[in-house]
């Protein structure tokens, strides 16, 4: 069983991801909770050279190093937890990638970048992702409180428009995988937003 959750920047979701893996630790599943890019040695070095301020990355060179380091993570730690009877919980998936370098940097098509990121996973995707939805001016301004204490990452200098474009294909994505996709409003209380998706993970679980 696979979990993913996804959203824009600031809507809430690393918390959520980490609510549901102690509820389903608590309830006695063998979690893996991962993050992306990242969660291997290819991924955390992959991750340190896309948040990095002080390099240029080409958009297309961004979404490929992106997809290397999922390619990896599902290979050697997804796949393999899954196979053992265990749990996954991630944060961020492939969507991320149609989401944001898609929609927001428009490298590819959208639909096109889909069915790529199918490929990169080798099939492999979520039974259920959780889009925390925020507005975008709502995202920002959690943002800034987060950039204040630990500094701005590379993906955080963009522009509101590319923000509204990736929200939107977010929204998209929601409807041409509706059956897997699970919206949330993140703009309610944590505790709120944590107990609807128990309650949710908790029937698919069963």
């Amino acid at each position: 069983m696979i979990f993913s959750f996804e959203g824009i920047d600031g809507c809430g979701k690393t918390t959520q991801v980490a609510r549901l893996a102690e509820r389903l630790e608590d309830a006695g599943y063998d979690v893996l909770r991962v993050r992306e890019p990242g969660g291997t040695d290819l991924g955390e070095a992959v991750r340190d050279l896309l948040l990095d301020t002080r390099r240029d990355i080409h958009d297309m060179a961004e979404m490929l190093l992106f997809s290397a380091a999922r390619a990896q993570l599902v290979t050697e730690r997804i796949v393999p937890h899954v196979q053992s009877g265990g749990v996954v919980v991630c944060d961020r998936f492939f969507d991320s990638t149609v989401a944001y370098q898609g929609g927001g940097r428009r490298v590819a098509d959208v639909a096109w970048l889909y069915d790529f990121q199918r490929r990169v996973t080798a099939g492999v995707e979520p039974d259920r992702t959780y889009l925390v939805r925020v507005p975008v001016d709502v995202a920002a301004t959690r943002l800034s409180g987060r950039i204040a204490a630990t500094g701005r990452d590379r993906m955080e200098h963009a522009d509101r428009d590319f923000w509204v474009r990736t929200s939107e294909a977010y929204d998209r994505l929601a409807e041409r995988a509706a059956q897997r996709y699970r919206v949330v409003d993140g703009t309610r209380p944590v505790d709120d937003i944590a107990r609807a998706i128990w309650s949710d993970a908790k029937e698919l679980t069963n």
